[in-house]
């Protein structure tokens, strides 16, 4: 496969998977500030998925309907959804003889859908929540037709690992702004309210109640959101799928950089995997998460140079 397909396999993935975290986010924190009217601000997620200066922030953070504007049809906002989208599509385009045109004509209809003006009307006029719904369920049409109709060959591979790594660093940065940078006698860390909309943010709510009895505690939700290999949004799992791609793909083609990228990933594997919630929180959880992210940083670094040519 040459070098530049896999490049736009691989991000395809990526856009998929960020425009997927980007609306469920926007879904559950735009009911919370319905429920919250006082304390509530929209400044974690504008942190965590846009680059806005303080002044900026200020200006949106408790403006609910300008926030969901400005994050999925913003022209200007680079990782706006619609942005995301296009890309997504771009990429899609470059290599339609190595995808099935299932996948092509899903990709093509999300696009049109999120590019139609009436999805601006509806943010105005009606409920933004019927708007995200909408965009949603497109991502699941994405998601199960990709399930259904791609070939198990090496683009999968290459768009598994995008989806995989775009996951991981979303989780990190999700526990991070919410729990990680927050001061550890932080009201927010005992408010049982606060931490259910994380984990229903990550479509981790569930899971939970099944897993622990005695009621939501920060901990707790580190220990799922970390290390939960049942949990399919957890860092563990996310690597793990790391691990398992790249070891198909070095399967197919073996050479000494396949070998040391494969490495890179089982040592961050083994690393995550031989932690605890204890050890992580005498590190400091901040730095922890840190740390994990610069790994997977390092991780799709290296991919890019060895498999797609990055100077």
């Amino acid at each position: 496969m040459l070098s530049r397909v896999a490049d736009s396999l691989f991000w395809l993935s990526r856009y998929m998977e960020r425009s997927d975290g980007i609306l469920r986010m926007l879904k559950i924190n735009y009911a919370t500030s319905q429920d919250v009217m006082n304390d509530f601000t929209w400044r974690p997620v504008i942190k965590i998925f846009t680059g806005l200066n303080n002044n900026h922030l200020v200006e949106l953070e408790n403006n609910s309907r300008e926030v969901i504007r400005y994050m999925l049809i913003n022209k200007e906002n680079h990782n706006s959804v619609i942005n995301i989208i296009t890309l997504a599509r771009e990429n899609a385009r470059s290599v339609q003889d190595h995808i099935n045109k299932d996948l092509w004509q899903c990709l093509n209809e999300y696009y049109h859908t999120i590019k139609d003006p009436s999805i601006e009307r509806l943010l105005q006029r009606d409920d933004p929540v019927s708007v995200l719904d909408i965009l949603i369920k497109q991502g699941m049409l994405y998601y199960g037709t990709t399930e259904i109709t791609m070939e198990r060959g090496e683009g999968r591979s290459f768009m598994s690992i995008g989806k995989y790594l775009e996951r991981a660093i979303q989780s990190i940065d999700i526990l991070d702004t919410k729990i990680g940078s927050v001061d550890t006698s932080a009201d927010l860390l005992s408010d049982t309210s606060y931490l259910k909309h994380l984990l229903l943010s990550i479509g981790g709510y569930e899971l939970y109640l099944k897993k622990y009895r005695k009621g939501i505690e920060a901990a707790n939700v580190v220990e799922q959101v970390v290390f939960n290999n049942d949990f399919p949004r957890s860092v563990l799992y996310a690597i793990n799928q790391l691990y398992r791609y790249f070891d198909r793909l070095n399967a197919d083609l073996s050479t000494n950089q396949n070998q040391k990228l494969l490495f890179m990933i089982g040592k961050l594997q083994s690393h995550v995997k031989y932690s605890s919630v204890d050890g992580i929180y005498e590190e400091g959880l901040h730095n922890y998460l840190a740390h994990l992210k610069k790994e997977l940083f390092g991780v799709g670094n290296a991919l890019g140079e060895h498999y797609f040519a990055y100077a």
